[in-house]
């Protein structure tokens, strides 16, 4: 069977889309699959158990955040070391080195033009670079050429930034007054500012319903991303959106096919935001069936396909978005890791 293009594939029904990814992987080679389990959530498998503070995250805004957007309400920024202070930041990125951190997150809430405050963080994470030798992800929200080539001139390792691909979930989950175009505008600051980003895409934000997730990816394919995350909604205790059933299985990996079609070269990752229900694992293994090269967090399950299919996997304690470095370095040296 000849695969549709992307926009066939976003209407494919079910059961179609399922008879695709049987023949898909029925075709497949063994691969490797990478797995990450950064400090910031405690992970412990038979393969592999986190530490405290291997890869930790931060919020340079504390607790606040101006949007409280339905599906987080600022309850995520709880989980975050606090540093509201460029002094404060140096001092508690010293003590993790200290404690032995690999790296960081730097992330916060956002301002109500959807930007996290990090210009005036910048210095500082140049000189956290500098004497600490810690690799530095930002989370950037959305952000302009200045800000992105100040970010860049301080040797940030990489940029995430979550793409919505729907005008009304802007206004209803994050209640932003913006558009499309401040999406890709941020993609075009970030490409022109040479830094390594790695664009997220949400699959089911809108209450749990696909819209916009395919419009999400076709602004990324106008650049060049080190690496895509797809990650999906998953209601959160306390928010307006706690009650909200999150995306079929099915749903995520139909996303996660699109991708790979579109991004065939570029590497793929489920990342960490997603549903910690009974159907975790299966929206791994459809993930692995439909292309994706890294999982964050992976069940035991999960792990286990990948063995059972051949692929050679690995565990890391970084972020995800690390896959960006790990695969290129893996192509330059050749060389395999933890064999399955």
């Amino acid at each position: 069977m000849t695969e549709p293009c992307a926009e066939n594939l976003w209407t494919m029904n079910d059961s179609e889309f399922m008879s695709l990814l049987v023949e898909r992987c029925s075709e497949e080679k063994p691969r490797r699959i990478r797995f990450y389990a950064p400090s910031f959530m405690h992970y412990k498998s038979i393969d592999f158990c986190s530490r405290l503070n291997d890869f930790p995250t931060i919020s340079v805004t504390g607790k606040g955040c101006s949007l409280k957007c339905k599906h987080c309400g600022g309850i995520v920024l709880n989980t975050m070391y606090p540093a509201t202070t460029p002094a404060a930041l140096y001092e508690l990125c010293k003590r993790l080195k200290s404690d032995g951190a690999r790296g960081c997150l730097i992330s916060g809430g956002c301002l109500p033009n959807g930007s996290v405050p990090l210009k005036e963080f910048v210095d500082t994470i140049c000189r956290v670079k500098r004497d600490f030798g810690l690799t530095v992800f930002v989370h950037t929200g959305i952000i302009d050429h200045a800000t992105a080539e100040a970010l860049k001139n301080a040797n940030v390792d990489a940029a995430l930034f979550d793409i919505i691909g729907s005008e009304e979930t802007i206004k209803d989950v994050y209640r932003l007054d913006i558009s499309l175009k401040d999406y890709k505008d941020s993609l075009r600051a970030l490409n022109d500012a040479q830094i390594v980003y790695v664009p997220h895409v949400i699959v089911g934000l809108h209450h749990g319903k696909l819209m916009g997730e395919f419009t999400a990816l076709k602004m990324v394919s106008s650049f060049r991303p080190s690496a895509l995350v797809i990650i999906a909604f998953m209601p959160i205790r306390g928010t307006e959106m706690a009650s909200v059933k999150p995306p079929e299985s099915i749903d995520i990996a139909k996303v996660i096919f699109i991708a790979r079609k579109m991004f065939p070269r570029t590497p793929l990752v489920l990342g960490c935001m997603r549903s910690q229900g009974r159907e975790r694992s299966q929206t791994e293994i459809l993930a692995m069936q439909a292309g994706i090269d890294a999982i964050a967090f992976p069940t035991e399950p999960a792990v286990k396909f990948a063995k059972n299919s051949g692929c050679i996997v690995s565990f890391s304690p970084m972020c995800c978005a690390q896959i960006y470095l790990d695969a290129k370095n893996s192509v330059i040296s050749g060389s395999r890791q933890l064999p399955s």
